[in-house]
């Protein structure tokens, strides 16, 4: 089966959120299970490098309202060997930020009739257009609107991931999501209880009537996580690096984390968020509740940027407890992964959360997540009270900072038994959240987006 998968950040090219690793992973997967697939997305200022090392160039104009506009290809080599398709046009694409311009609108309108211009002009025609967020969801529609006077645009069916419903594009009166909820052939969210979610009016942002209309067609994969990359037995950010048969050497980390911090000797757990600071995230919730964590004999560490009343409040908590509360105000790989592989509990109390990679990455080293019963985070946290064998962290279901407490205080109980703490631990590192069953479930839904819209899927 014939792939393309647009997208407006793709890992390492451009990464913004989790957008970039599933357009990196996915395709990748994709391809190691025998398909032809390729990445499209806008030649952004930080994929320079590889653009002008690029040797594959072809021009491109691209009709616009009133004039056209010339554009280049370039195609380079992707995570996986997967062939990624650069659109670089000046005008549009050649600055700093991914997201967050005054013309977003128009840039990726651009970048759409880019695609559609690629599709009718070059020899590879994919059988599947797999959509991503609202940047890329005007082609649900056009494929619609032109298949009938442009004959190559017939035979491709397109399939629309929603990532996260509430980002819908910068223009309250052009609300792409939407069309592409109504004309694409097959849609999917990032896990299947979101899939649910978002068909209520508490999680549906005002379009679950439209979800509705086409619940048959929406189906929740939960992401997978590149487990090449996300590997505490060859990260080389971390100290010591360990896996299931030493375990115990990743106390060396959380020694390791303590001194980076200027965190003081604690027998009590250092409990993490590694997050975009908005109160989606909870983060509220745990300034809330960080005077009864740190009564608890925690220790909390914060690392990401965001909303500034919530990093003075978390710079507030800092300061009143030296030694016990770190915050590191802004984004850092490197942290991201000793935090990961030292810290013992990982804090995930979204108010909503599609699917989260934090608390799958947390899991695959090693520390031990808390999280609201809520989308992705329902379907990847097992509750040690509720199923205590295979057990995997901790769940509460009250949007409280009182339920949070009370979770965390579960999770501490817990950490002072060791073998309870080693089991929910070897249960995170042992259960497989890479992208291989997932990748199989998005070839049944490419096969039915065929069925869908009419043409013979090939085995």
């Amino acid at each position: 089966m014939k792939i393309l998968f647009a997208s407006a950040e793709v890992d390492p090219f451009s990464k913004v959120g989790g957008l970039a690793d599933v357009a990196a992973a996915l395709p990748q997967r994709l391809r190691e299970m025998g398909h032809d697939v390729r990445v499209v997305t806008p030649g952004h200022a930080s994929a320079n490098r590889w653009a002008g090392e690029a040797k594959e160039r072809r021009k491109l104009v691209v009709p616009l309202p009133g004039r056209d506009r010339p554009a280049e290809i370039v195609t380079v080599p992707g995570v996986g060997g997967v062939p990624v398709d650069l659109i670089c046009e000046e005008h549009y694409f050649a600055r700093e930020h991914v997201y967050g311009e005054p013309d977003d609108l128009l840039r990726y309108q651009f970048f759409c009739r880019a695609i559609i211009q690629m599709l009718t002009q070059e020899s590879w025609i994919p059988d599947i257009l797999h959509l991503n967020d609202w940047h890329t969801a005007p082609l649900a529609f056009a494929l619609r609107n032109l298949a009938w006077r442009t004959p190559v645009l017939r035979g491709i069916a397109s399939v629309f991931t929603i990532h996260n419903l509430r980002y819908r594009g910068p223009d309250e009166f052009n609300d792409f999501l939407s069309q592409a909820i109504y004309y694409s052939d097959a849609i999917t969210t990032v896990s299947p209880t979101y899939a649910r979610e978002i068909l209520t009016p508490a999680f549906g942002e005002g379009l679950d009537p439209l979800l509705g209309l086409r619940e048959g067609s929406l189906r929740g994969i939960l992401n997978g996580l590149n487990y090449d990359l996300f590997n505490p037995r060859t990260d080389v950010h971390l100290p010591v690096q360990f896996d299931l048969s030493c375990i115990e050497e990743r106390a060396g980390n959380r020694t390791a984390l303590r001194r980076e911090l200027g965190l003081g000797p604690s027998a009590g757990p250092i409990a993490a968020m590694v997050t975009r600071l908005t109160e989606q995230k909870g983060v509220d919730l745990v300034i809330q509740a960080a005077p009864e964590l740190i009564a608890a004999g925690a220790q909390l560490v914060v690392l990401g940027a965001g909303d500034a009343s919530l990093v003075s409040d978390l710079r507030k908590i800092e300061r009143a407890h030296p030694g016990d509360v770190s915050l590191t105000n802004r984004f850092d790989e490197a942290l991201a992964q000793r935090i990961y592989g030292g810290a013992d509990i990982f804090l995930m109390p979204s108010r909503y959360e599609p699917c989260g990679l934090g608390q799958i990455i947390a899991m695959r080293y090693g520390a031990v997540p808390i999280g609201h019963r809520t989308g992705g985070l329902a379907d990847t946290i097992v509750d040690l009270e509720e199923h205590p064998e295979p057990a995997t962290g901790f769940l509460f279901d009250e949007f409280s900072s009182h339920a949070l407490a009370g979770a965390f205080d579960r999770a501490v109980r817990a950490f002072r038994d060791p073998p309870t703490w080693e089991h929910l631990q070897r249960n995170g590192m042992s259960h497989d959240y890479s992208w291989r069953a997932s990748a199989m479930h998005y070839v049944d839904v490419y096969v039915s987006a065929l069925r869908a819209r009419g043409i013979v899927a090939l085995d």
